[in-house]
């Protein structure tokens, strides 16, 4: 049993995030959270097994979906940084 106190940190977990969605929705599987999100199943599975992040547009869907303001997802999913930070490469034209 996972139980998370003041004194432990709160992982990164998609699959409860995941599941909160399917629950909340009353889906069935995967398949039909994929069907919902409007997103490939491979898509899912990826997330699921942490070779894909949760994106920022995959999350704004998340919200249409659910009606979960983006803060409630970014919690469900163990996500509590309060700023994000964008690298300045980002900014910079690729040199040719």
């Amino acid at each position: 049993m996972n139980v998370h106190t003041e004194s432990s940190p709160v992982k990164y977990d998609p699959d409860h995030l995941l599941a909160s969605i399917i629950g909340k929705l009353k889906l069935k599987n995967d398949a039909a959270l994929s069907r919902a999100l409007e997103v490939a199943p491979p898509v899912i599975s990826k997330i699921r097994h942490r070779r894909l992040p949760v994106g920022a547009s995959l999350l704004i869907r998340m919200h249409e979906v659910t009606d979960l303001s983006i803060a409630e997802l970014r919690s469900l999913m163990g996500d509590r940084r309060n700023k994000f930070r964008i690298s300045d490469k980002q900014f910079k034209p690729r040199e040719h």
